[in-house]
């Protein structure tokens, strides 16, 4: 998950770290150090303790062979090796201090040889497996950063924060993308799911991704804009069919979203087969008007036009509340859904703080993991955003202004010409 609002609520991306990649992999931590090669030591120990103040009818230290093998599964290749010799050398101890008809012989002490000799070779390839699977891990990360890149604080004049939960942990990325691009007229942000798994998904996020930056920041309409991710939807499904993959009926749920810059208290929606905005404030919580459309790269069934663009009256105090199907398609143990608007509703209630982006995303994540048990059975993202007040530090904008939103109204209105349902 990723804090992209700067709140402190969200937590912050993995930091890379120049130490051994084993580091991270320590199960047991002293004041930042690892002390895991304390319990293959204290096993040696109560061994050889044990071993002494029995009988000579009950003798335990052939169980030395354990103590390079709990090394192996705790500790480096080296810490491994050094626990066989210690453990071979227990063994010739504590065996000689023992008259001969006490003495377990040559054959356990073979045993404890091999064992340790086994569990060097077992540390190795636990160690290369694990520096591979944190290599992967980066190799996801990076690709999550890429693709969802960080957004500063107050981008595009926007006070922003995002959660993404991936359903399959250990890949960290899937067909959810979000982002905000500043640029001459005015602020879009977009937020979609892919359909379909995998690096497919992926692929075809970073398209429309890809597009979404740079049409966002060129077209004065956001209609265009909008015709701009279905024609990169249709060509992308195109270009990866032509190369042997399955992507000939893949396609995004979309929403789309213009802030202006000739008036600041309206905001431009269009919806690419994808659930309708929420606006959060202390007034409550209402669904922003919407149009139905089909999702990117299905618009050629019908007519091929995109989705009209809707335009609603927004507060300053109301943040636009972005979700993908992962939050409203989650399950409790009844099998009922998560009632998403009625819950931030009853939020607000309890503290109209919680409309604030950060506090926002961070109480839908919870209430989402809360009301499926943490089984998440889709990728998840959570998007807040809403415009910076007067005294906010401004974002790179590439043209953009700053002032109080003006207009609180709840009604739609055509846009640039457009026949709006």
């Amino acid at each position: 998950m990723s804090d992209r609002g700067g709140q402190g609520l969200l937590a912050r991306p993995p930091r890379a770290r120049g130490r051994d990649a084993l580091e991270r992999q320590k199960l047991l931590q002293f004041r930042g150090h690892s002390v895991t090669w304390l319990v293959p030591l204290l096993t040696l120990v109560a061994i050889a303790f044990v071993d002494f103040n029995t009988s000579g009818e009950f003798r335990i230290v052939s169980w030395c062979v354990f103590v390079a093998a709990i090394a192996a599964a705790l500790c480096g290749v080296w810490t491994t090796a050094l626990f066989a010799v210690l453990a071979v050398a227990t063994y010739i101890g504590a065996d000689a201090a023992w008259p001969y008809q006490y003495r377990e012989g040559p054959a356990d002490f073979v045993l404890v040889l091999i064992g340790g000799i086994l569990s060097v070779l077992a540390a190795a390839v636990r160690v290369r497996d694990e520096r591979r699977m944190l290599h992967m891990r980066h190799i996801a990360e990076t690709t999550r950063r890429t693709v969802l890149r960080p957004l500063p604080d107050g981008w595009g004049g926007l006070d922003h924060a995002a959660v993404y939960l991936a359903a399959d942990a250990d890949a960290r990325m899937g067909g959810d993308f979000y982002d905000i691009q500043p640029g001459p007229h005015g602020t879009r942000v977009l937020l979609g799911d892919v359909q379909g798994k995998g690096l497919g998904a992926v692929e075809a996020a970073a398209a429309l991704l890809g597009t979404f930056r740079e049409a966002g920041y060129h077209e004065a309409d956001l209609a265009t804009v909008a015709e701009r991710l279905e024609v990169r939807m249709r060509r992308h499904r195109g270009h990866t069919t032509a190369l042997g993959g399955a992507d000939n009926d893949r396609f995004a749920t979309a929403v789309l979203l213009g802030f202006p810059e000739e008036e600041r208290g309206v905001v431009d929606v269009v919806l690419f087969g994808h659930e309708a905005p929420l606006a959060a404030g202390p007034g409550g919580v209402r669904r922003l008007p919407h149009a139905g459309g089909l999702p990117l790269g299905l618009a050629e069934l019908t007519s091929g036009e995109p989705p009209p663009v809707l335009r609603a009256a927004v507060a300053p105090e109301e943040t636009l509340l972005l979700v993908t199907d992962g939050v409203t398609e989650a399950r409790d143990r009844d099998g009922a859904f998560y009632p998403l608007a009625d819950d931030v509703a009853a939020g607000l209630a309890r503290e109209p703080r919680t409309a604030e982006p950060g506090r926002l995303v961070a109480y839908v994540r919870d209430r989402t993991l809360r009301h499926c048990g943490g089984a998440l059975i889709d990728d998840t993202t959570i998007f807040a955003v809403r415009r910076r007040g007067a005294g906010s530090t401004r974002g790179d904008r590439g043209g953009g202004a700053e002032g109080d939103a003006r207009g609180t109204g709840g009604d739609e209105r055509p846009v640039r010409g457009r026949l709006q349902t």
